[in-house]
Order: C-alpha cells, then structure tokens, then sequence
C-alpha cells in the first residue's frame, strides 16, 4: 500500500464532475469539479486525502493538485468555451507556490477556461486577509468567485460581503428544512446580498422535483445535486452553450484608512473620548445581543487602550462572532480568548485611529474616529469622527482592515 507521499509525489488525484444546471430551462451551464484520491485507498474520499496531506504538512500542494487536475479535465475534454468551471481553493493555499510542474498546466487553464473559485464558508474566518488574497488573484485573471456551503454555519452570514461572491451557493441542509427559522435567516440574507449586487443564487443538493420546488422558492436560478446529475467523467460532447453564467463587478479597492474612506464621505464632527465612549459600546452592543452574529473590528490605537475589561468583553463577544479583532500597537496576534489581533507599526496610519466597525447578515454600523493629538487627562482627548449605518460603506472600511490579520494558528481544512 503506497503511503500519502507517494500518491502526492505520483498526483495520484482524479477529478470527477457534477453539471450545474440552469433552472428555468434544464440547460447546463457548467461543471462542479470534485476530487478524490486513488480508488481502493484510505485516501479515496476527499475528506481523508485531505486530511492526511495535512498531517504531513503537504495540504497547500495537495490544493495545487486537485485544482491543476481539474483544469487538465476540462482542457481536455474541448467542450464549449461557454462552460463554467467550479473549481475549490482553500484561500491558504493562494499564499503557496504552484508546484513547478503543474504551473503550465494552471497558465493554460488561465487563458482556456472560464472558471469559478468556490471557497468554503469554513474557511473566512481563519484567514480573512488570505480570503482577500485568494478573491483579487482569482479575479485578476479574468475568473469569478463563489461562497461554498453558505448556510451550514449560522456565523458565516454576516462574512459573505467580503468575499464578494458571484455565486451564493446554499448548503444543501436548506433545501431538507425550508420551515426551520435559520433557514428563513439564511434565505432572507442571501437574497439581500445578491439583490444588491446581482450575484447568482445557486442551489446544491437538489434531489427530487420538491427540492427543485423548493430551490426555486429560495431564489436559485442554478440547480446542482443528483437531480441534474451525479459526479462523474465528463461527457464526450454536449450541447453549445447559449447562456453564460454572468459574474459581477469586483469590490473596488481602497487603500485608505477606515476614517480616510468615511470622513470624506459623511459629516465629520469633533468630541473628547468621554463623549464618543457610549456611540462606541452601542455599536459594540450590535455584536453582544446575540441576536445575529456579527464581525466586529476594533482599532485601540495602542495596546493600553485594550484593558483587561475591554479584552473580558471582546471575549464574551467572541464567542458568538465568526470574527472578533482588535487592531492596535503593541497587540499580539491573539490578545485575548478567541479575539484576533494585529500590531499595527509605528509608521501606520491607523495609529491615530479609534474605530469600531461591526457588520452583520442585516445590519452594520461604524465608528471612526481620528485622534487630534492632546495630552490632557483621557477622557478629554478629542477626536474628529464620523458615524454610519450604510452598508456598502461599513463594508468598505471593514475590508480596509482584514488585510491586516494573520491566519489563525489552526485553521480548517477545506475539503475539495
């Protein structure tokens, strides 16, 4: 029995495919990819290839495989050019080399085919700066991205306009429960974020005529379960394509500072801290009721302004949130229980910043504020702040912020 090197050494990974379905008309628009390791091997299901590779520390090049396997499959097969292919990423696995010797492999796929990288939902949280890595390089070469498994996790809601997604695709779970009121969140979510946006609903799982019911209801217009189709090798040939799965404009970029992106966007009023102290725990309050788990980053300026009782409360916070952080000078990458950090250089801008930013599946609000400098007692430092409750631009300063935290120290697997 041949040992997980050896099939890793050997790229001893096949590729299955599942036909992702349009809806209203039965046409196939393109193709899940799925891995599995060699046929008879404890290594056969995802999960366990998976899993080994990470025990080995090969898992980056294992995601190389599986996605360079994929690609060959389709460039192989010389369907029409229209086709969608979904291809899984763990967005760690952006930040690692492609082997050598699968790079032609990738170049070409880049200049064939027309691709969507799914990342999992699972995966958000442990590395939101390489999640925002992994989105601009996939959309820097022309190709879309997808939210996998969305719904599954009630925490991930609040995360998905970060990835940005052209494609929303709904865990199959919520088709088996359509009453279940976290399925109704999740539904209600989703279709607020792709109206906004334009994105695409996609529905897995889909089984039966009533799962197909179903799907429709929860505003999926592309379908994807044995419904339609189980996985298997590609067809010789098929049908041309006439619709093309549509990708949506990518989130602009902005390089400036939370308080530099909503100062000149919104009225900027001046108060000490003692006055700006109440907005900021109301905000705060956002993410402690519980109510809908939220992401909350905070900038303290400096590691003192994190006190033992703020760091008490963040993790309390935390342990209903996908994503609590504190950013600041001085602060480690985990400053407190289940808070992610990050210590922000001297030369930062965000130095002379105080903001609190929360964003939720239905809600958002941020505080910004910049420091003016004072040496007075604390409480009558003054600040120039703006407040706002506009989603895209809560979103726009968060993003602004998540670039700057490290991965966490054990992040999840994404099986492929």
């Amino acid at each position: 029995m041949p040992d997980i090197h050896d099939v890793l050494d050997r790229r001893a990974v096949t590729t299955l495919f599942q036909p992702l379905v349009e809806i209203s008309t039965g046409r196939t628009l393109g193709y899940e990819a799925l891995s599995r390791g060699p046929a008879g091997s404890p290594w056969e299901s995802p999960a366990a290839l998976f899993a080994a590779a990470r025990q080995v520390g090969r898992e980056n090049e294992l995601d190389w495989i599986c996605r360079a396997r994929a690609y060959e499959g389709a460039l192989a097969a010389d369907l029409d050019p229209g086709l969608t292919w979904f291809v899984n990423m763990e967005p760690a696995a952006a930040r690692s080399i492609c082997p050598p010797d699968l790079l032609p492999i990738v170049e070409h796929a880049r200049h064939r085919l027309r691709v969507v990288t799914e990342m999992t939902e699972r995966a958000i949280a442990a590395d939101p700066s390489g999640l925002l890595d992994a989105a601009a390089a996939v959309r820097s070469a022309g190709w879309g991205a997808a939210l996998d498994d969305v719904g599954a996790d009630p925490m991930s809601l609040a995360l998905m306009p970060f990835v940005h997604p052209d494609v929303v695709k709904l865990d199959m779970q919520m088709l088996r429960a359509p009453g279940d009121p976290h399925t109704a969140k999740v539904v209600a979510a989703v279709a607020a974020y792709a109206e906004a946006s334009g994105a695409i609903v996609l529905a897995e799982g889909i089984e039966t005529e009533e799962h197909l019911a179903i799907a429709r209801t929860m505003g999926a217009t592309i379908g994807q379960g044995w419904h339609y189709g189980h996985p298997a090798p590609l067809p010789a040939a098929g049908p041309p394509v006439s619709t093309t799965l549509p990708f949506i404009p990518p989130p602009t970029r902005d390089d400036r500072t939370p308080y530099g992106i909503l100062s000149t966007r919104r009225p900027v009023t001046r108060a000490t801290k003692a006055q700006l102290m109440p907005m900021s725990r109301h905000i705060e309050a956002l993410v402690a009721d519980g109510d809908e788990p939220s992401v909350l980053l905070a900038c303290f300026q400096d590691a003192r302004h994190f006190t033992p009782s703020t760091a008490r409360r963040f993790s309390r916070m935390a342990k209903n949130s996908p994503l609590v952080a504190a950013l600041g000078t001085g602060l480690t990458d985990a400053p407190a229980e289940g808070v992610r950090g990050a210590c922000l250089s001297d030369e930062d801008m965000l130095r002379g910043e105080w903001n609190v930013i929360v964003v939720g599946p239905h809600r958002a609000a941020a505080l910004v504020a910049h420091d003016l400098g004072d040496t007075g007692p604390q409480s009558a430092r003054r600040f120039d702040f703006a407040i706002t409750y506009d989603r895209a631009l809560v979103i726009e300063a968060a993003r602004s912020l998540l670039g700057r935290l490290a991965p966490a120290r054990s992040p999840a697997p994404l099986p492929n």
